[in-house]
């Protein structure tokens, strides 16, 4: 994998689809085609008459230089014209997968985004949290409703969380094809956060950046598997795997948040399972819309079995006689 320097010196895309055509392939298309011609060759001997069929009235037959032409384009045209179709799909399924991919991760990115001028960083103005993390300037839902910092980390869980639920969906495709599309997914995700690294925390070392990237990828399985936990075994169980990662297992975390989270999840996760393989690549992402700050009324609102002993009761005034 080509540093960002060396990807803009020299134009390169991260993980560009292949553009030759696959080699075994050319030597089938071939091999059909001397075989081709060998069964065009047989049909050019003139037929006995014993072989022509009995002519038929009022029907026209056709010559038999017009059977030799349909049988040429039949055997040879559309076999070549088949095979080729199956090495552009395959060809050009990588260029369409990667920019569907890129869409839908640029939705997933943008829901923490934050920024660190670089104005602020020059004159001394960067603030830090206790562990030495930056905190930039960022806004919305996440940063201002939840009370996460707008820091490199939040980003980077709020967007695994969103790519999560993306993957979860993907999965229910057949295997060649949701390996690629969650790869180019997750490509996206880190090379964005190593131009972070560079650009927004002007981090120069590659070294330091490619240690940050192996403890992110970490952090990333770390992700699907107790996230894959807490969707199979229960809310509970979900609501801890979000305040370990999302929120770092801060005993200040309003439990209210956390049911917010959870329930807003399993709403989206619900959308996408509703959702046609067709129209995933275009409308996957609109299920973000609906943010999960909104899941909050539901939170607050007492559930049926709760209401006779949540009720208030009359207080009793006592009456001077």
């Amino acid at each position: 994998m080509a540093c960002r320097s060396c990807r803009l010196n020299l134009g390169l895309v991260p993980l560009s689809p292949r553009r030759a055509v696959d080699k075994r392939l050319a030597q089938q298309i071939f091999a059909a085609s001397q075989q081709q011609q060998q069964q065009t060759r047989r049909l050019h001997k003139t037929p006995t008459r014993c072989q022509q069929p009995a002519p038929e009235p009022n029907h026209h037959h056709p010559s038999a230089g017009e059977r030799v032409k349909g049988g040429l384009q039949k055997m040879i045209f559309e076999p070549m014209a088949e095979k080729l179709a199956t090495v552009a799909r395959k060809t050009t399924q990588p260029y369409i997968v990667y920019g569907a991919t890129e869409r839908m991760y640029k939705t997933c990115a943008a829901q923490a985004e934050y920024n660190i001028t670089k104005e602020a960083r020059r004159a001394g103005q960067v603030k830090t949290t206790a562990e030495g993390e930056e905190i930039g300037v960022g806004g919305g839902m996440w940063h201002d409703d939840f009370g996460l910092l707008p820091t490199f980390s939040t980003w980077a869980h709020v967007t695994m969380l969103h790519m999560y639920l993306l993957v979860v969906r993907l999965r229910c495709l057949d295997r060649d094809a949701h390996h690629l599309w969650q790869a180019q997914l997750v490509d996206h995700f880190f090379h964005q956060a190593e131009d972070k690294m560079d650009v927004v925390h002007d981090m120069a070392s590659r070294t330091l950046r490619q240690r940050y990237l192996q403890d992110l990828f970490v952090q990333w399985r770390g992700v699907l598997l107790a996230y894959d936990e807490g969707v199979v075994k229960g809310d509970a169980v979900l609501a801890s795997a979000v305040w370990r990662n999302l929120f770092k297992a801060r005993e200040d975390v309003d439990l209210r948040t956390l049911a917010a989270v959870v329930s807003w999840m399993r709403l989206c996760l619900k959308n996408l399972d509703q959702m046609q393989d067709a129209a995933l690549t275009i409308h996957g992402p609109s299920v973000f819309k609906w943010p999960a700050a909104k899941e909050l009324l539901g939170v607050d609102k007492p559930a049926r079995a709760l209401d006779g002993i949540y009720k208030e009761t009359p207080q009793k005034h006592s009456t001077s006689s």
